[in-house]
C-alpha cells in the first residue's frame, strides 16, 4: 500500500488435471501443530451454525475486476452520508471511517470530539474530529446497506511519523477515503479504532429476524452480515483469542511462518490487509538468518527465490490454512513486495489483499471466529 518474476509458484500449486489447488507443503516444514498451539491457545474449531440467521447483504465492489481475474489492487465501495454516493477504499487492516471533512454535510455544525488515526504501513496520522451519524454503502450491483449512528472520523489535518513511508503532511485534505472494517486494530496506533466504529458490524435493525454481526470477504466483493447462505462450502473456522481490555473486540488471527523450510517457524499473529498490496512481515534475526542481505539503506531484505512458508493452526495436526511465496515470484498470492522488520519481538505477518486470490476469508464478530475458505 507494494518483484515480480516467473512461474505459477506462489501459492497455489498445480494438481494434476489443470485443477488449482493451495500449497501444503508448509503444513509439512516443521512442527507446526504442537509449536502453534503452545504459542496460542485459539485453534480451529467446529464450525458455527448459522443456519438460523437472514440478514445478508452482497455488495460487489465497485472496481471489481472480471470474473475469475486477479485481485491486484484495493476494493471499493460507494459511500453516503445522505447525499451522493462517492468511492471509498474498503480496508481490513484498519477501523472505522476516515474521510476528509468536506465529504461530510453540515461537519462543522455537528458535536464532536477531538480524533486520530496512524495508519501503520504508510506513517501517515489522519487528525481531525469525530462526528456520529448513519451512513449508506453501496455496492457496484447496486444493494446497499445502512448502519445506525456511528463515529465517523473526519480529517482536518495530515500529519507524518518519523519513519513514514509515502507520507505528506497536509491541511484540510480532499482527498481522504478510507473504511476500516478491521478487528484487533487497536495496538497497532489505532486506540479510538474500537468496534462501534466498524460499519460492517453496526448496521441498523432490519426487522428480519436475528442476525449475526460479521462479514465474508471474497475478492469481487463482500457479504455483509452472516448466515446459512453465504456460509456455505469448506470453511474452515479458528476460535479467536478475545481482547484483553475491549469487551467484544478479538485479537489477531495466529500463524506460524517459516522462512525456506527450517524449523522451528515463528509464531505470532497476521492481518489479511486490503489496504496493501504489499506483505510486511515481522520475524527475529536468528528467523532469517542466511535468506537476507542488506539494501541501499540499511535494511535486511529477503534474497530472491527464499520460500516463505504461512501456517494457520487447526485442530490436532490440520491447518485450517497454509500457503507459501516465494519472494520474487509472481503468481496470484504473491505480494508485489515483502517489507521485512527484524527489530520487532512479535512475530507479524500483513499478507496485503493478494492473499483473497486463494482465499475467502469470514470475521464472525458475535462469535469470535474467523474462517478460510479456498477459492
Amino acid at each position: 500500500m507494494m518483484s515480480r518474476g516467473r512461474g505459477y509458484r506462489v501459492g497455489i500449486a498445480q494438481k494434476r488435471g489443470g485443477e488449482p489447488r493451495i500449497a501444503s507443503r508448509a503444513a509439512f516444514a516443521f512442527g507446526i501443530a504442537a509449536l502453534s498451539l503452545a504459542a496460542h491457545p485459539a485453534q480451529a474449531a467446529d464450525r458455527p451454525d448459522y443456519d438460523g440467521f437472514r440478514q445478508g447483504t452482497y455488495l460487489s465492489y465497485v472496481n471489481a475486476a472480471e470474473d475469475g481475474a486477479e485481485m491486484t489492487r484495493s476494493p471499493r465501495l460507494g459511500l453516503s452520508f445522505g447525499r451522493e454516493v462517492r468511492p471509498v477504499l474498503m480496508d481490513t487492516g484498519s477501523t472505522g471511517i476516515v474521510v476528509s471533512a468536506s465529504r461530510i454535510p453540515g461537519f462543522e455544525a455537528m458535536p464532536s470530539r477531538p480524533g486520530r488515526l496512524t495508519y501503520s504501513s504508510s506513517g501517515r496520522i489522519m487528525i481531525g474530529r469525530w462526528v456520529t451519524l448513519p451512513v449508506t454503502l453501496v455496492g457496484g450491483n447496486g444493494a446497499g446497506v445502512t448502519t445506525a449512528p456511528i463515529p465517523v472520523l473526519a480529517v482536518t489535518r495530515i500529519d507524518c511519523t518519523d519513519a513514514a513511508r509515502a507520507c505528506t503532511p497536509e491541511t484540510m485534505p480532499e482527498h481522504v477515503a478510507m473504511m476500516g472494517v478491521g478487528f484487533g486494530r487497536e495496538g497497532d496506533a489505532q486506540s479510538q479504532s474500537t468496534p462501534d466504529t466498524n460499519p460492517l458490524l453496526n448496521l441498523a435493525p432490519e426487522g428480519r429476524g436475528p442476525a449475526r454481526r460479521g462479514y465474508v470477504v471474497a475478492r469481487s466483493g463482500v457479504h455483509v452480515g452472516l448466515t446459512g447462505a453465504n456460509t456455505r462450502g469448506d470453511i474452515r473456522f479458528v476460535k479467536l483469542d478475545p481482547h484483553t481490555d475491549i469487551p467484544g473486540e478479538w485479537q489477531g488471527v495466529p500463524v506460524c511462518i517459516a522462512v525456506n523450510g527450517h524449523s522451528p517457524g515463528a509464531c505470532g499473529r497476521a492481518l489479511v490487509d486490503t489496504g496493501v498490496s504489499v506483505m510486511y512481515l515481522t520475524l527475529p534475526g536468528e528467523a532469517v538468518n542466511g535468506a537476507v542481505a542488506a539494501d541501499d539503506d540499511g535494511r535486511n531484505q529477503f534474497l530472491l527465490g527464499t520460500r516463505l512458508d504461512f501456517v494457520f493452526p487447526g485442530r490436532d495436526s490440520a491447518p485450517a490454512a497454509a500457503y507459501d511465496i516465494v519472494v520474487g515470484d509472481n503468481a496470484p498470492l504473491s505480494p508485489g513486495k515483502v517489507t521485512l522488520n527484524t527489530r520487532r519481538p512479535e512475530p507479524f505477518v500483513n499478507t496485503g489483499l493478494r492473499f483473497l486470490n486463494g482465499f475467502d476469508v469470514l470475521y464472525d464478530a458475535d462469535g469470535g471466529y474467523f474462517g478460510f475458505r479456498r477459492r
